[in-house]
């Protein structure tokens, strides 16, 4: 029997005092579809050895990159990951659901948190970075709210495309804060400057950029910047940090807030989750940056240690005041790109950058050879690009499916539903492995 601690008197007063008739009256903005209308019907009770083996039947039903030759992007990237990676995260000091953001912090947790920042920080750029966030979706929120809290407007304008999973995240987290955002886009994805350095005006809180953007194109940071403190908005620049081993960093152009997803840092692709987002900016915002910060002190003995430092939460030191209400996130991940970036060091960032950037550009000439397919457009990108296709682009996944490929991610509906695929190649793909998806694509030429 469920233990239920109300009695059914004690629920009808709470109810009447809240004024709804019953508890469904509360749940009325959950989608109809989406609610449970009839039982379960769970199977009968298992055994341990019995729920292993259909678990596993279940598994072995996914498709993964171990079975199939990944060209998936757009923002969750095949990457290798070395193995020191999983044998420091399966450590029992550090293997826990719960990520401590209290005082009773470990030594070990916050040194690898002080080393993480230290690294994004050279990565980036930037002056300061926390020790990071929920992911790149919850990084935008939060440097829009840090924005507005540095210069009480509510105007974003967005230069060119963003991951549309990362502008809906921020649309729906700032929520009834009154926030606008007005988007700058040319036909083929880039962003759309003239009318941004026209329409830009004192009401304008930041101008947010992705580079490289939504469609893999490199945008030109230098100039968009220029236009967005023009106007003393804050600029805001979304990166993939792999993508940092080989272009110029946000702080040599100048960004003020810098947010990433973290998951090409050492982090599988879980299924599209949970992921790590990067949070950056100049100094002069240390006091409104959300999450947590670890910095280095000395104990009374005059050992060098580590500690909370700053911790802008609505439960502790800002309390009102607070830009955030960030307590907690996937902790584990953030000691994951740690141990990453300091197992490939500057050298092998870079080279995973290299090739990932030379082995995109064979692939996308290879395919512009193929009748009925073209480049969207012949600006630079790094490794990720978009092909306009000869036949609808779920006809294309879905053969390739059973040919071994995860062939990219369909974005016509973000191409005013022209046929269009984004491609991704990391470092792990291999000349044959693009040679044959080539000949794969070729079965759909006219």
């Amino acid at each position: 029997m469920n233990f239920v601690p109300n009695t059914d008197d004690e629920r009808k007063k709470m109810l009447d005092a809240i004024g709804v008739e019953s508890i469904d009256d509360l749940l009325t903005n959950i989608p109809k579809q989406v609610k449970l209308t009839k039982p379960l019907n769970l199977p009968k009770a298992l055994s341990e050895y019995e729920v292993l083996s259909l678990l596993k039947n279940y598994s072995n039903k996914n498709i993964s990159t171990d079975s199939h030759t990944c060209f998936l992007g757009a923002g969750a990237y095949d990457h290798y990951i070395p193995s020191i990676v999983g044998a420091v995260l399966s450590k029992p000091e550090f293997k826990t659901a719960y990520t401590p953001y209290q005082a009773e912090v470990s030594q070990g947790t916050l040194q690898a948190m002080y080393e993480f920042q230290t690294m994004i920080c050279e990565l980036t750029g930037m002056d300061v970075s926390n020790a990071s966030l929920y992911d790149a979706g919850s990084g935008l929120a939060e440097a829009c709210f840090m924005t507005h809290a540095h210069n009480k407007k509510t105007e974003f304008l967005i230069a060119g495309t963003i991951n549309p999973n990362y502008l809906a995240t921020a649309k729906t987290t700032t929520a009834g804060r009154n926030y606008t955002f007005k988007e700058f886009i040319n036909t083929d994805g880039t962003a759309n400057i003239d009318e941004l350095k026209n329409y830009i005006n004192d009401n304008t809180a930041g101008v947010i950029v992705q580079m490289p953007n939504f469609f893999g194109n490199l945008e030109d940071v230098y100039e968009i910047e220029k236009i967005a403190h023009s106007k003393k908005a804050l600029f805001i620049v979304s990166v993939n940090p792999l993508s940092l081993g080989l272009i110029e960093p946000p702080g040599n152009y100048n960004a003020d807030v810098v947010i990433g997803e973290g998951q090409p840092l050492g982090i599988s692709l879980n299924f599209g989750g949970p992921y790590l987002g990067i949070f950056a900016c100049k100094n002069e915002f240390i006091r409104k940056i959300p999450g947590r910060l670890s910095g280095v002190t000395e104990d009374l003995d005059g050992k060098r240690c580590f500690v909370l430092t700053l911790q802008t939460r609505e439960q502790q030191i800002k309390r009102e005041k607070a830009t955030s209400n960030i307590c907690t996130n996937q902790g584990l991940y953030m000691l994951a790109a740690t141990v990453y970036m300091e197992t490939m060091g500057k050298q092998g960032i870079k080279d995973v950058a290299t090739q990932s950037f030379q082995k995109a550009h064979y692939l996308a000439d290879k395919i512009s050879e193929i009748k009925g397919y073209e480049l969207l457009n012949d600006k630079p990108f790094f490794n990720e690009f978009a092909i306009v296709t000869p036949v609808p682009v779920k006809d294309i996944l879905n053969k390739a499916l059973e040919n071994g490929f995860i062939a990219g991610f369909d974005i016509s509906a973000y191409n005013n539903g022209k046929n269009t695929l984004l491609i991704a190649v990391t470092e792990k793909r291999t000349k044959e492995e693009m040679d044959s998806f080539t000949k794969f694509l070729k079965s759909f030429s006219n």
